[in-house]
């Protein structure tokens, strides 16, 4: 297994230096948030995720979990180093410090999840589903229910899921069968059975707390009809201590393609007591407070891996001497040249760094944004904010984890035979990331919901909110030379995303699928075309202390091999838009 070393500086790079990070202790709750903090906290979130859960990442692949009685048990050294990990107040650092939590910004947040992602992501499943139920309950439970499970999510000692999937509905939950029958003391009884249940039952925690989805009797039918429901494993007692078992219980385990260390339930609801969060039949609302947190978690899953098999694709083209350089022999003292002098190795590695550092860019730029949204003094400029994420959630979701199965793809290419067998854990990143490409909804309905629901909202104001910005951009700087091989793609790249917008706005909302059609392709478009823009800001203010050092010089050399190798597949992107859905609808059904 490559070893893993967190990216510290272009973390903090692209934090402070390009995102001005500096202003986060301008925002109410984070005064005390300064950049000493935060590197204090990247710093130990390093050693943590170095030393203690990268060591058992492929252990924990190789042994998976193990299911015997209904009881889980998580792979040899899981529970101990979630105990180190629970010690270290790590499963509450975004939470709110009313209950515990340490309340750090999102943006923060953020590259601690890319940490924990790269170095085992079976093992940051746990306590990532626990932040996504902590979420859903912070927004929109009862304070009787904050105050009696908050405390304990944030402080890791009870662990969380959401069971949305059924084995007859997956992305349409208007399906959804599971029964809640209201039981006359304030719960309800919980009847049904959920697949695909992330750390649905493991030996982590003393309790794990269900986020259900059920419907209750007087139900209106489709997803207008779903409520949202809190289901222990363990009751609790009116004294916060546990007591009887409740009616759910696990079912089996999937045994899967990756994130073996992570436990994939099927669990089965019978007469379990459950107490309803939100209003009732409002499910769906409540369900997205977690769905939208966690589906900018799952972008930063793809990015941690690919992050993780760049650094060992690197250090294995640098290391391994395969041929010789078409150029002439470089190393005249060795067999042979290194992977390294290759024109192919070096294509695939900067396809990898592009894409890495400009996701995590980003990644980060949403987060801070997400933290402006939910803090800053101007209703406004919340207001502003709240369109941004709006728009970038499925971009993010859909795009990084794209990205990354395409870089922990390259990864195994660059290493050849000795990426494809097991020793050298390469394949496991490719296994590790399918996952995200498909769960948290997978990247076809991200791309739907961009085209179908963001796209023309409020006549497209979410729009706006990215277009606006990187036009202002473009404007500002196309007169200066210095800048004109970084701003002239991105102008390109902009025309075509407003030409593509144009024509699914349009052809859209006559024939729906037309706009189903380009739906991908427009997604592509987008995360590239938004990319290019954080690419030709990295690009001008690198271009600035290129002579400080090596790491501004190769921001620069990345942003064009980008800009001049990667950009250029929005042409493509483009045309295959304006195509149109004929080729697709026009195909007879019985032909496939």
């Amino acid at each position: 297994m490559p070893a893993y070393k967190a990216p510290l500086r272009d973390m903090r790079y692209v934090l402070f230096e390009l995102l001005g990070g500096d202003d986060l202790t301008s925002l109410p709750g984070f005064e005390d948030f300064s950049r000493d903090t935060i590197d204090a906290v990247l710093e130990e979130a390093a050693k943590i995720c170095e030393e203690v859960l990268q060591p058992l990442n492929r252990s924990g692949d190789e042994e998976g979990c193990a299911f015997e009685n209904g009881v889980v048990r998580t792979p040899k050294g899981f529970r101990q180093a979630y105990d180190t990990f629970r010690e270290g107040g790590w499963t509450g650092i975004a939470c709110d410090p009313a209950y515990g939590g340490q309340g750090l910004p999102a943006a923060v947040n953020t590259l601690v999840e890319e940490m924990i992602c790269a170095s085992n992501l079976s093992f940051g499943m746990y306590p990532g589903l626990s932040h996504g139920a902590y979420v859903s309950v912070h927004t929109y439970g009862s304070d009787e229910l904050k105050e009696t499970y908050l405390p304990k999510l944030v402080d890791g000692t009870w662990s969380g899921t959401m069971c949305l999937t059924e084995p007859q509905c997956g992305t349409d939950l208007g399906l959804l069968r599971t029964r809640a029958v209201p039981s006359g003391d304030g719960s309800c009884k919980i009847t049904g059975t959920k697949i695909f249940i992330s750390a649905g039952e493991h030996d982590l925690t003393e309790n794990i707390v269900h986020l259900v989805l059920a419907r209750l009797p007087d139900a209106p039918k489709g997803v207008k009809g779903i409520s949202l429901f809190l289901t222990p494993k363990y009751l609790v007692k009116p004294d916060g201590s546990l007591g009887a078992r409740n009616g759910v219980a696990c079912g089996s385990i999937e045994h899967k393609m990756g994130i073996k260390a992570s436990s994939t339930c099927v669990m089965n609801f019978d007469g379990a007591q459950g107490w309803l969060i939100g209003e009732p039949h409002k499910g769906m609302q409540a369900m997205f407070a977690m769905m939208n947190a966690e589906r900018l978690a799952v972008g930063v899953q793809g990015l941690g891996l690919a992050e993780a098999s760049y650094q060992g694709a690197a250090a294995y083209a640098r290391e391994r001497l395969q041929g010789r350089s078409l150029s002439g022999v470089k190393y005249p003292d060795k067999p042979a040249d290194p992977l390294l002098v290759h024109p192919d190795i070096r294509r695939m590695l900067l396809t990898q760094r592009a894409y890495i550092e400009g996701s995590r860019a980003l990644a980060v730029w949403a987060a801070k944004t997400l933290d402006l949204a939910k803090r800053h003094a101007d209703p406004a400029e919340r207001a502003k904010a709240e369109d941004f994420i709006a728009v970038v959630t499925p971009v993010i979701k859909a795009l990084l984890t794209d990205l990354g199965f395409e870089a922990t793809n390259l990864g195994v290419q660059i290493f050849g035979g000795h990426g494809y067998i097991r020793e050298n854990g390469m394949e496991q990143l490719v296994r590790d990331c399918r996952i995200a490409q498909i769960y948290e909804g997978a990247n076809g309905i991200q791309a739907l919901d961009l085209v179908g629901r963001k796209m023309p909202a409020h006549a497209g104001r979410f729009l706006r909110s990215v277009f606006h910005p990187i036009s202002d951009h473009i404007a500002a700087k196309k007169s200066d030379p210095a800048l004109a091989e970084f701003i002239a793609p991105l102008e390109k790249a902009f025309v075509r995303l407003q030409q593509a917008t144009t024509f699914v706005a349009q052809k859209g909302m006559a024939r729906p699928d037309e706009a189903g059609a380009a739906a991908s392709d427009y997604l592509r478009l987008f995360g590239l075309t938004v990319l290019a823009y954080l690419w030709a800001k990295m690009a001008e203010d690198s271009l600035a202390k290129a002579g400080q050092d090596g790491f501004y010089r190769a921001k620069i050399g990345t942003a064009r091999f980008f800009m001049e190798r990667l950009l250029p597949q929005t042409g493509a992107l483009l045309q295959a838009i304006t195509s149109g859905a004929k080729t697709m609808m026009a195909f007879e059904d019985a032909a496939f």
